[in-house]
């Protein structure tokens, strides 16, 4: 058997002293430069957004209070049209109320049928009892007719008479010696009499209700 000498090795396969060693690796981490190429440049700087973020921002709220602002008119105009004709079909409604009211009444007064009892009455001279106490009295002449078919009552204090400054006097009993009588009146007939009232003015009306709390009818003097 024969020992293998190192000396004796084949020189087609000569040993390398560096066979089986791992190529030495370049350390991580450290810069590593291509021959001929010389330092990277550094990266352009980034552009800011800012500036434009802010512009749009604006424009989108000037943009939203003009459209607000056209639909707030918009709305306000309708109301003010709505508003207007509201107020003015509401005004002809109550003033065409108003004309028919006005023709009614007119109406009712037209076809107010007149009292059966007529009353007439005049100024005349005061003809001064016994029992007044002085001159200071003032008498009209009053007429009353009966068209009724009813009996009436005349009496001196169913009468009242009212002056020309809207004074309202009570009849004042057997002042004047033409005082009206106490009567009872039938269909057709009439009597005449004066009615007299204390202190001295210019009568315009006189009142004749039937019973004191009956019809009351008035006659202007003449």
């Amino acid at each position: 058997m024969n020992q293998h000498d190192p000396q004796n090795q084949n020189p087609q396969n000569p040993q390398n002293p560096n066979w089986g060693q791992q190529p030495q690796q370049p350390q991580w981490g450290g810069p590593q430069q291509q021959p001929g190429w010389g330092a990277p440049p550094p990266p352009p700087p980034r552009k800011s957004n800012t500036g434009r973020n802010i512009g749009i921002g604006c424009a989108g709220a000037v943009g939203l209070l003009v459209i607000l602002g056209i639909f707030g008119a918009a709305l306000g105009g309708d109301s003010d049209d709505s508003t207007g004709k509201d107020t003015t079909a509401v005004a002809s409604k109550d003033s065409g109320a108003g004309d028919e009211k006005s023709e009614t009444s007119k109406k009712k007064e037209e076809a107010a049928p007149e009292s059966p009892i007529k009353v007439t009455a005049k100024e005349t001279a005061f003809n001064g009892s016994i029992l007044a106490q002085n001159g200071n009295y003032t008498s009209v002449s009053v007429t009353i007719t009966n068209n009724s078919d009813d009996t009436i009552d005349v009496n001196p204090l169913y009468f009242a008479i009212t002056d020309s400054k809207g004074t309202k006097h009570a009849s004042e009993l057997a002042a004047d010696e033409n005082q009206i009588d106490t009567v009872k009146l039938a269909p057709g007939e009439n009597v005449t009499g004066a009615v007299t009232g204390k202190g001295k003015f210019t009568a315009k009306t006189v009142t004749y209700t039937d019973g004191l709390i009956g019809e009351s009818i008035r006659a202007d003097v003449s």
